[in-house]
């Protein structure tokens, strides 16, 4: 083994470890696979290096964003001017636990101010509108997020007083008010000698309605999924939920939200879903839908939620003829999308352009405020589909 090889085995076992932190399989067979890979190439060129680690290290499509963080923050020299829990010459922050990214940060030598921030992460910059720490994270766009910010926004929306809008049903209880129970009025009667004493009510039971969140998982909405997946987790534990993601096909995920805890849950999802990331196929998967589960989570008076950005590589009569065909059978067709926080931005894509004259509602979901006004309009809607 050459000499410079053997000195590059501490930190190449180094940043195992941080991408084992990271969640990626890191084990010692794929150290020794690394280490063999090594000594295929010259250590002097920097892309066939970050190649070489990446054909052990990454298995699976989703991994490659966690890897190129990774590689970055480890062999790239710490950036003073990088600001706070930024990774440098990246936007994107490493998915790791803040107390583990505190001790990396010390051991990468990352600036004071670097890790000041790390340890406080409720600290945000005064603002001039008298905000508080909490109400700029409301605001602040998913994409923008560090990973710190990312562990608040769990909590805020696992505390979300989530309630959707309740429905009368077809079966009766017993009440002080509403129609008069014949039947129950006369065996009391009979059980008081014949005369009708007392005249008993009831009244339609009443429960909430059930919810149906079908999210966009392709490339383009990267970088919003993983906070979706928490938004999902968070009313899973509260509602009747049933959820789905697409890229090229449909998944089914209620089971796999049914972790308690939030990590185990996207961790099983990270796992069941094949298509992270892949391409959009808005159409095929609403189309799959609408024949494979549209009878069976669709009754009771449903709303559907549609989390996407409108990307599509199908065809967009087939989106819109599957849109009409949902449609009918929901109680309301909602339709979120994370670009519509953006200024300026207009829905002109395709996708876009065939749903939204089928939605009742188009609303933004680009961060925790955006997410807590579909809360609201769940909680009003009204007993009688109204208008859009």
């Amino acid at each position: 083994m050459p000499e410079a090889q053997v000195d590059l085995l501490p930190r190449l076992g180094a940043f195992a470890r941080l991408l084992h932190d990271a969640g990626l399989e890191a084990g010692p067979r794929r150290l020794t696979d690394a280490t063999r890979a090594l000594g295929f190439i010259d250590l002097k060129q920097h892309a066939d290096f970050r190649s070489a680690l990446r054909s052990v290290f990454v298995s699976r499509k989703e991994d490659i964003p966690t890897f190129e963080a990774a590689f970055d923050i480890f062999w790239t020299p710490p950036d003073p001017r990088a600001a706070a829990g930024v990774i440098p010459g990246r936007s994107r922050a490493l998915p790791m636990a803040p107390e583990r990214a505190k001790l990396w940060m010390n051991a990468l030598g990352l600036n004071a101010s670097q890790l000041n921030r790390e340890q406080n992460p409720t600290e945000f910059p005064a603002s001039s509108s008298g905000y508080s720490s909490e109400e700029l994270l409301r605001h602040k766009d998913f994409e923008e997020m560090t990973w710190a910010e990312t562990e608040q926004v769990k909590r805020l929306l696992e505390q979300a007083p989530w309630r959707v809008a309740e429905r009368r049903t077809r079966r009766l209880r017993p009440s002080r008010s509403g129609r008069i129970d014949l039947r129950r009025s006369a065996r009391h009667a009979i059980r008081s000698s014949g005369e009708l004493m007392t005249l008993f009510r009831r009244k339609p039971r009443v429960r909430r309605r059930p919810l149906v969140l079908i999210c966009d998982v392709s490339g383009s909405m990267e970088r919003y999924s993983r906070l979706l997946m928490i938004f999902a987790h968070a009313i899973s534990r509260r509602e009747d939920l049933e959820a789905f993601v697409f890229s090229t096909r449909l998944t089914r995920i209620t089971r796999l939200l049914r972790h308690r805890d939030l990590d185990r849950a996207l961790d099983s999802v990270s796992k069941g879903v094949h298509d992270f990331s892949g391409g959009t196929r808005i159409g095929d998967a609403i189309g799959d839908f609408n024949r494979r589960w549209a009878r069976r989570v669709l009754g009771h008076g449903a709303v559907v939620v549609i989390i996407s950005d409108g990307w599509d590589r199908g065809d967009p009569a087939q989106l819109t003829a599957e849109l009409v065909h949902l449609r009918r059978s929901a109680h309301r067709l909602i339709w979120l999308n994370p670009l519509l926080g953006s200024e300026g931005y207009e829905p002109l894509t395709r996708g876009m352009a065939a749903a939204l004259p089928l939605c009742d509602d188009f609303l933004a979901a680009h961060n925790v405020d955006a997410l807590e006004d579909l809360g609201r309009l769940l909680a009003s809607l009204p007993p009688l589909r109204g208008g859009r």
